[in-house]
Protein backbone atom coordinates (compact mmCIF):
# COMPACT_ATOMS: atom_id res chain seq x y z
CA UNK A 1 0.00 0.00 0.00
CA UNK A 2 0.96 3.64 -1.12
CA UNK A 3 3.58 5.14 2.55
CA UNK A 4 0.92 7.96 3.26
CA UNK A 5 -2.24 5.44 3.78
CA UNK A 6 0.48 2.63 5.81
CA UNK A 7 1.12 5.36 8.55
CA UNK A 8 -2.26 6.86 8.86
CA UNK A 9 -3.44 3.47 9.05
CA UNK A 10 -0.67 2.63 11.94
CA UNK A 11 -1.61 5.71 13.42
CA UNK A 12 -5.32 5.08 13.53
CA UNK A 13 -4.62 1.22 15.30
CA UNK A 14 -1.95 2.99 17.38
CA UNK A 15 -4.74 5.14 18.71
CA UNK A 16 -7.03 2.43 19.14
CA UNK A 17 -4.81 0.70 21.73
CA UNK A 18 -5.29 0.95 25.43
CA UNK A 19 -2.56 2.51 28.19
CA UNK A 20 -1.11 -1.06 28.23
CA UNK A 21 2.78 -1.25 29.47
CA UNK A 22 4.80 -0.63 26.34
CA UNK A 23 8.46 -2.49 27.00
CA UNK A 24 11.47 -2.02 24.56
CA UNK A 25 13.26 -5.33 24.47
CA UNK A 26 16.88 -5.62 24.98
CA UNK A 27 18.84 -6.73 21.28
CA UNK A 28 20.81 -9.52 22.47
CA UNK A 29 22.13 -11.19 19.06
CA UNK A 30 20.61 -11.49 15.39
CA UNK A 31 21.05 -14.25 12.45
CA UNK A 32 20.61 -13.53 9.16
CA UNK A 33 17.73 -13.74 7.44
CA UNK A 34 16.95 -14.27 3.74
CA UNK A 35 15.53 -11.01 2.63
CA UNK A 36 13.15 -12.69 -0.32
CA UNK A 37 11.08 -14.63 2.29
CA UNK A 38 8.01 -12.93 3.18
CA UNK A 39 7.43 -13.93 6.60
CA UNK A 40 4.18 -15.57 7.86
CA UNK A 41 5.02 -18.19 10.36
CA UNK A 42 8.41 -19.15 12.33
CA UNK A 43 8.79 -21.55 14.79
CA UNK A 44 12.21 -22.84 16.10
CA UNK A 45 12.15 -27.34 15.29
CA UNK A 46 14.96 -28.16 17.98
CA UNK A 47 17.94 -26.27 17.00
CA UNK A 48 16.73 -25.40 13.31
CA UNK A 49 14.22 -22.95 12.43
CA UNK A 50 11.30 -23.67 10.01
CA UNK A 51 9.45 -20.50 8.61
CA UNK A 52 6.61 -20.34 6.13
CA UNK A 53 6.18 -17.46 3.65
CA UNK A 54 3.78 -16.27 1.48
CA UNK A 55 2.34 -14.47 -1.83
CA UNK A 56 0.90 -15.80 -4.93
CA UNK A 57 3.95 -18.27 -6.49
CA UNK A 58 6.34 -17.59 -3.73
CA UNK A 59 4.85 -19.50 -0.21
CA UNK A 60 6.78 -22.01 0.56
CA UNK A 61 8.11 -23.99 3.74
CA UNK A 62 11.73 -23.83 4.63
CA UNK A 63 13.69 -25.57 7.24
CA UNK A 64 17.34 -23.31 7.43
CA UNK A 65 20.28 -23.85 10.10
CA UNK A 66 20.56 -20.55 12.38
CA UNK A 67 23.50 -19.97 10.01
CA UNK A 68 20.86 -19.41 6.88
CA UNK A 69 21.50 -22.48 5.11
CA UNK A 70 18.28 -24.22 3.83
CA UNK A 71 18.04 -27.80 4.90
CA UNK A 72 14.74 -28.23 3.36
CA UNK A 73 11.49 -26.66 1.42
CA UNK A 74 8.36 -27.15 -0.31
CA UNK A 75 6.28 -25.07 -1.92
CA UNK A 76 2.45 -24.34 -2.58
CA UNK A 77 1.37 -23.90 -5.97
CA UNK A 78 0.78 -20.00 -7.09
CA UNK A 79 -3.12 -19.84 -6.38
CA UNK A 80 -2.30 -19.95 -2.66
CA UNK A 81 -1.20 -17.39 -0.68
CA UNK A 82 0.53 -19.04 2.45
CA UNK A 83 0.33 -17.96 5.84
CA UNK A 84 1.11 -19.23 8.95
CA UNK A 85 2.47 -22.69 10.47
CA UNK A 86 3.05 -24.73 12.98
CA UNK A 87 4.54 -28.09 13.52
CA UNK A 88 2.39 -30.44 16.19
CA UNK A 89 4.20 -33.97 16.42
CA UNK A 90 5.22 -35.45 13.43
CA UNK A 91 3.14 -33.02 11.58
CA UNK A 92 3.19 -29.01 9.91
CA UNK A 93 -0.15 -27.51 9.49
CA UNK A 94 0.19 -24.43 6.78
CA UNK A 95 -2.32 -22.10 6.88
CA UNK A 96 -3.37 -20.53 3.59
CA UNK A 97 -4.76 -16.66 3.77
CA UNK A 98 -7.87 -16.60 1.54
CA UNK A 99 -8.27 -19.85 0.05
CA UNK A 100 -10.18 -21.22 3.68
CA UNK A 101 -8.21 -24.31 3.32
CA UNK A 102 -4.72 -25.67 5.19
CA UNK A 103 -2.01 -28.30 4.41
CA UNK A 104 -0.60 -30.86 6.34
CA UNK A 105 3.35 -31.99 5.48
CA UNK A 106 5.46 -34.75 6.94
CA UNK A 107 7.25 -32.59 9.56
CA UNK A 108 11.21 -34.34 8.60
CA UNK A 109 11.45 -34.34 5.37
CA UNK A 110 8.84 -31.90 4.16
CA UNK A 111 5.95 -34.20 1.97
CA UNK A 112 2.52 -33.03 1.31
CA UNK A 113 -0.04 -35.30 3.43
CA UNK A 114 -3.15 -33.88 2.61
CA UNK A 115 -5.43 -30.81 3.60
CA UNK A 116 -8.39 -29.48 5.42
CA UNK A 117 -11.08 -26.43 5.30
CA UNK A 118 -10.64 -23.30 7.71
CA UNK A 119 -13.93 -20.91 8.33
CA UNK A 120 -11.92 -17.69 7.67
CA UNK A 121 -8.82 -16.59 6.10
CA UNK A 122 -6.45 -17.86 8.01
CA UNK A 123 -3.37 -15.32 9.29
CA UNK A 124 -1.07 -16.85 12.11
CA UNK A 125 -1.39 -20.27 13.66
CA UNK A 126 0.32 -22.15 16.64
CA UNK A 127 -0.83 -24.89 19.08
CA UNK A 128 -2.28 -24.59 22.59
CA UNK A 129 -4.08 -26.83 24.73
CA UNK A 130 -4.18 -29.73 22.45
CA UNK A 131 -5.83 -27.68 19.52
CA UNK A 132 -4.52 -25.43 17.16
CA UNK A 133 -5.15 -21.86 17.39
CA UNK A 134 -5.53 -19.81 14.70
CA UNK A 135 -5.70 -15.84 14.45
CA UNK A 136 -7.66 -14.88 11.01
CA UNK A 137 -7.00 -11.00 11.10
CA UNK A 138 -10.12 -10.28 14.08
CA UNK A 139 -9.72 -10.29 17.69
CA UNK A 140 -11.07 -13.82 17.71
CA UNK A 141 -8.94 -17.02 18.09
CA UNK A 142 -10.24 -20.12 16.85
CA UNK A 143 -9.38 -23.39 18.57
CA UNK A 144 -9.20 -26.17 15.84
CA UNK A 145 -9.39 -29.68 17.12
CA UNK A 146 -7.15 -32.16 15.54
CA UNK A 147 -8.23 -34.85 13.38
CA UNK A 148 -11.52 -33.34 12.22
CA UNK A 149 -10.76 -29.44 12.19
CA UNK A 150 -13.64 -28.79 13.64
CA UNK A 151 -13.56 -25.25 15.66
CA UNK A 152 -14.32 -26.40 19.23
CA UNK A 153 -13.92 -22.57 21.24
CA UNK A 154 -12.65 -18.90 20.52
CA UNK A 155 -10.85 -16.47 22.85
CA UNK A 156 -11.54 -13.32 22.09
CA UNK A 157 -8.53 -10.59 23.20
CA UNK A 158 -8.96 -7.98 24.74
CA UNK A 159 -7.13 -4.93 25.53
CA UNK A 160 -8.72 -3.00 28.96
CA UNK A 161 -11.58 -4.48 27.83
CA UNK A 162 -11.41 -3.59 24.22
CA UNK A 163 -11.27 -6.32 21.40
CA UNK A 164 -7.72 -6.23 19.79
CA UNK A 165 -8.03 -6.59 16.35
CA UNK A 166 -5.12 -7.21 13.47
CA UNK A 167 -3.98 -10.43 15.25
CA UNK A 168 -1.59 -11.96 13.14
CA UNK A 169 1.67 -14.48 13.57
CA UNK A 170 1.31 -16.48 16.86
CA UNK A 171 3.66 -17.86 19.42
CA UNK A 172 2.87 -19.69 22.56
CA UNK A 173 4.69 -20.26 25.73
CA UNK A 174 2.91 -22.26 28.41
CA UNK A 175 -0.18 -19.96 28.77
CA UNK A 176 1.45 -16.91 27.47
CA UNK A 177 0.74 -15.85 23.80
CA UNK A 178 2.69 -13.85 21.66
CA UNK A 179 0.81 -12.22 18.30
CA UNK A 180 1.95 -9.29 15.93
CA UNK A 181 -0.37 -6.88 15.49
CA UNK A 182 -0.75 -6.30 11.80
CA UNK A 183 1.01 -3.17 10.67
CA UNK A 184 2.69 -2.25 13.77
CA UNK A 185 5.57 -2.72 15.69
CA UNK A 186 3.93 -4.55 18.39
CA UNK A 187 3.94 -7.81 19.77
CA UNK A 188 0.81 -8.31 21.72
CA UNK A 189 2.07 -10.38 25.18
CA UNK A 190 -1.32 -12.59 25.61
CA UNK A 191 -2.77 -14.76 28.89
CA UNK A 192 -4.38 -17.86 27.83
CA UNK A 193 -7.32 -18.46 28.48
CA UNK A 194 -8.40 -15.51 29.05
CA UNK A 195 -7.68 -13.07 26.55
CA UNK A 196 -6.63 -10.78 28.26
CA UNK A 197 -3.36 -8.50 26.68
CA UNK A 198 -0.69 -7.98 29.71
CA UNK A 199 1.87 -5.69 27.99
CA UNK A 200 3.48 -4.85 24.74
CA UNK A 201 6.48 -5.68 23.39
CA UNK A 202 8.01 -2.85 21.57
CA UNK A 203 9.72 -2.72 18.10
CA UNK A 204 8.54 0.20 16.56
CA UNK A 205 11.83 1.53 16.60
CA UNK A 206 13.49 -1.22 15.11
CA UNK A 207 11.25 -1.92 12.47
CA UNK A 208 11.11 1.88 11.06
CA UNK A 209 14.82 1.82 10.97
CA UNK A 210 14.73 -1.67 8.92
CA UNK A 211 12.21 -0.09 6.91
CA UNK A 212 13.82 3.13 6.24
CA UNK A 213 17.43 0.87 5.42
CA UNK A 214 15.42 -2.10 3.46
CA UNK A 215 12.95 -0.40 0.45
CA UNK A 216 11.76 -4.50 -0.11
CA UNK A 217 11.84 -4.50 3.86
CA UNK A 218 7.82 -4.89 5.26
CA UNK A 219 5.77 -5.41 8.56
CA UNK A 220 7.08 -6.94 11.56
CA UNK A 221 6.09 -10.36 11.16
CA UNK A 222 7.47 -13.44 12.83
CA UNK A 223 8.26 -15.03 16.32
CA UNK A 224 10.17 -18.21 17.39
CA UNK A 225 10.96 -19.18 20.87
CA UNK A 226 14.03 -21.45 21.24
CA UNK A 227 13.26 -22.67 24.91
CA UNK A 228 14.46 -19.21 26.47
CA UNK A 229 14.73 -16.66 24.39
CA UNK A 230 12.08 -14.75 21.53
CA UNK A 231 13.90 -14.85 17.85
CA UNK A 232 11.80 -11.93 16.04
CA UNK A 233 12.01 -11.00 12.49
CA UNK A 234 9.69 -9.37 9.88
CA UNK A 235 8.58 -9.79 5.85
CA UNK A 236 11.26 -9.54 3.79
CA UNK A 237 13.89 -8.18 6.94
CA UNK A 238 17.56 -9.47 6.78
CA UNK A 239 17.98 -10.25 10.18
CA UNK A 240 16.05 -12.16 12.96
CA UNK A 241 16.58 -10.48 16.27
CA UNK A 242 17.28 -12.54 19.70
CA UNK A 243 15.65 -10.83 22.66
CA UNK A 244 15.25 -11.37 26.13
CA UNK A 245 11.67 -12.07 27.22
CA UNK A 246 9.51 -8.97 29.29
Amino acid sequence: MPKFIFFILLTFILSCFAETPRKVPVMLDSIPHDQTHFTQGLFFDGKELVESTGGYGGSGLYRCTPEGDVLDSARLAERYFGEGSVAVGGDIFYLTWKSKKAFIYNRKPFKPKGSFSIPTEGWGLTFWNNALLMSNGSSELLQIALGGFQVVGTIVVTDEGRPLRNLNELEVVGNTLYANIWTTGLIAVISLPEGKVTQYIDMTKKASDIRSRYPNADVLNGIAFDGKFLWITGKNWPQIYKIQMP
